[in-house]
């Protein structure tokens, strides 16, 4: 009985033959791959050698180094063992009430120098860039005038006001006057001092302001024109904010310079640091340590001015730099 459910196949069935059994013959072997497909074969690969990396030597950059530093010490070592520097005269006077009444007038000099100046300067900046002709010509005349006569002039000049106007008047032009000043109370040594520093400087000052509105792209101020945006507003919100990071180096440079300028009023007898310090060592005959007080002085305000500028940059950068 089949237990599958397959029929027996028909016909009949028949034996193997007696004989010798042969076995099946073998399948072919598969012939060897050409040399050009076995290089391409994945395998393992001998590792890379390590590459030596090998600095650039720059001989002569360690001499320069060498150079400097060896002149930087012997210059520390004259300052501190140099007995001409006379330290401690040094020390005496450098925080005395004189010399801080000196700085206190100096720094005096360079706020309204500074303020006066750049109000002004500003002004002709707008002059230069206006679309009138005479504006232009007029504002181009006091920036070729002021900066063509030296500062000392205009000092000796306005400090001389008076032989030349002995009252100043405000009235109708060409017509009677309402309120009369004399020029000899009206300007002093103080006030000559800052209209000639505020003068000579706001010719700088509109140059540079000047540059700055240039710097702006003009698309900016076509785009705000099509939006309807006041002329005055475009000025204040959209040309002076993206202005200033072209004006503020200039203009810092020109602050440090008003700033150490100041002593050139010495000519006028006005207290500022300079100017006493002459009057110090023209009495004891300490000259270099009087001149290092004055040093130190210029040296610590200048750095003060110096952060206040890297502040005052890094507020108007913001939105340029993340």
């Amino acid at each position: 009985m089949s237990l599958t459910s397959d029929p027996p196949a028909a016909g009949p069935v028949t034996q193997p033959a007696a004989g010798p059994v042969t076995q099946p013959a073998a399948e072919p072997t598969a012939e060897p791959a050409p040399a050009s497909l076995a290089k391409d074969a994945p395998g393992p690969t001998a590792p890379a050698p390590e590459l030596v990396v090998v600095p650039v030597r720059h001989p002569w950059r360690w001499v320069a180094v060498a150079a400097t530093a060896v002149l930087l010490v012997q210059f520390v070592h004259g300052l501190v063992t140099n007995p001409g520097w006379e330290w401690d005269v040094f020390a005496a006077f450098f925080t005395t009430e004189t010399i801080l009444h000196a700085v206190w007038v100096t720094l005096q000099l360079t706020f309204y120098g500074t303020a006066l100046g750049f109000a002004i300067g500003i002004v002709l900046a707008f002059m230069r860039l206006s679309a009138s002709p005479f504006l232009r010509s007029v504002a181009f005349g006091y920036i070729w005038a002021f900066r063509s006569i030296p500062l000392i002039v205009q000092l000796l000049f306005w400090f001389n006001l008076a032989y030349l106007y002995k009252e100043l008047s405000i009235g109708i032009p060409f017509g009677p006057s309402f309120l009369s000043f004399d020029t000899m109370g009206l300007v002093g040594e103080m006030s000559a001092a800052v209209l000639g520093l505020a003068l000579h400087q706001a010719a700088y000052a509109a140059e540079i302001v000047r540059g700055g509105v240039l710097a702006v792209d003009e698309g900016q101020l076509e785009a705000a024109a099509s939006l309807g945006i006041p002329k005055l507003r475009q000025v204040r919100r959209i040309v002076l904010p993206q202005a200033m990071r072209s004006i503020l180096p200039n203009a810092a440079n020109e602050i440090i310079s008003l700033f150490k300028g100041t002593s050139i009023v010495s000519v006028m007898a006005i207290g500022e640091l300079f100017y006493q310090v002459q009057v110090v060592y023209g009495r004891n005959g300490r000259v270099v340590p009087l001149l290092m007080v004055a040093t130190a002085w210029y040296v610590l305000l200048t750095t003060a001015l110096s952060v206040v500028q890297h502040y005052v940059e890094r507020h108007y950068a913001k939105g340029s730099v993340r």
